[in-house]
C-alpha cells in the first residue's frame, strides 16, 4: 500500500512554517552583520578576545549589532565596543 505525502495545508501550519523561516532569515542576518562587526575590529588591528567574541558571534539584536559595527570604526579596543 502506498502513502501519500502532503504539505501542512492548514493556516496555523503554515503560519508556524513561516514564522520559522523568517526567524532563520533573522539569524542569517544577525550572522552577517556579527561577522562585519568582528571583520572591521581584525583589520583595524583589534584584538578580540573568546569572550568578546562570542558575545558578538551570539547577539542576534540587530540594532545592538548596527551599533557595534559604528563603534567598530573608532573604538581602540574590543572592550570599549560594549560601552
Amino acid at each position: 500500500m502506498a502513502t501519500e505525502t502532503y504539505l501542512y495545508q492548514g493556516e496555523y501550519a503554515q503560519s508556524l512554517i513561516a514564522k520559522g523561516e523568517t526567524l532563520g532569515e533573522a539569524r542569517g542576518e544577525a550572522r552577517g552583520e556579527a561577522k562585519s562587526v568582528l571583520r572591521v575590529l581584525e583589520y583595524r588591528g583589534i584584538s578580540v578576545g573568546d569572550g568578546d567574541r562570542e558575545r558578538i558571534m551570539s547577539c542576534l539584536d540587530l540594532d545592538t549589532l548596527e551599533m557595534w559595527l559604528q563603534r567598530a570604526l573608532s573604538v581602540d579596543s574590543a572592550e570599549k565596543l560594549f560601552l
